[in-house]
């Protein structure tokens, strides 16, 4: 995991790495699911998994009580009982050259890639991706290729009318929560930025800045390329010659139901 995604290149605020669970557990089986969720870890249990594999943490903050009928309590005392460890990686594995971010781009067909946000501590790295389209596309066109490309039915898009026939060529992409971003995709002169979580202000700050900004959600913006990271990690396993089955979640559901 250090290899592909070190710790030190995860944001001060994150927590990514081992969440539940002991170093020296053997482990034969992993889960990947994007969410630490009861759900998920019940999952993982009943295929016999050693080990949960989320992108996103179960726990923030240091925490002051476990809770066994609240959220993460519940989760890591099951954990715990039944003997499988929880582990992530998050904005480190946003960051990572070969992370979620990388991954989104590819599948956009991105060409000429470079970092939005590069890492304070090294080099190459950081959250974000920006580059170009092989060919001016219309922005419709891009909306529904983003769609078929993460498996959605809608997406909120901050533009004009006008602008859904206007071509566009440079997009950044943002995995999960990615508007903070905003002012890197201008100086880096993108006319489109794919992200999650957007906010109303974020939203103005857009269209006082000429740039078209799509919504995708938070978790359909990481859920597909998570998907695709965890069959790449099964690969890098076969390669270093570990016999460690790897089954990857195709059931987890966004939170949020748009109706």
């Amino acid at each position: 995991m250090e290899e592909i995604a070190p710790h030190n290149i995860s944001e001060a605020w994150d927590n990514p790495g081992l969440q539940v669970g002991a170093q020296d557990q053997v482990i034969k089986k992993i889960y990947f699911a994007l969410d630490p969720t009861l759900e998920n870890l019940q999952k993982a249990i009943s295929c016999g998994a050693d080990l949960l594999f989320t992108h996103h943490p179960l726990i923030f903050r240091p925490i002051s009580h476990i809770n066994p009928e609240e959220y993460p309590g519940h989760v890591i005392e099951k954990a715990i009982k039944n003997g499988i460890s929880i582990v992530c990686m998050h904005t480190n594995l946003d960051a990572a050259l070969n992370g979620i971010n990388t991954i989104l781009a590819e599948l956009l067909s991105l060409r000429d890639v470079e970092v939005l946000k590069e890492s304070e501590t090294i080099k190459g790295v950081g959250i974000g991706r920006i580059g170009n389209l092989k060919q001016a596309t219309k922005l419709l066109d891009f909306i529904n290729l983003l769609k078929e490309t993460l498996f959605v039915e809608k997406l909120k898009v901050v533009c004009n009318e006008t602008d859904f026939n206007k071509s566009i060529k440079r997009v950044a992409v943002i995995g999960g929560s990615g508007s903070s971003l905003l002012p890197y995709a201008i100086q880096k002169k993108a006319e489109v930025v794919v992200t999650g979580d957007v906010g109303y202000h974020d939203a103005l700050n857009a269209i006082f800045n000429g740039i078209i900004l799509i919504d995708a959600g938070h978790f359909s913006s990481e859920k597909v390329p998570f998907a695709l990271f965890a069959t790449q990690f099964s690969e890098r396993l076969k390669s270093k010659g570990f016999d460690i089955e790897v089954i990857i979640d195709k059931e987890e559901s966004d939170p949020f139901r748009i109706i």
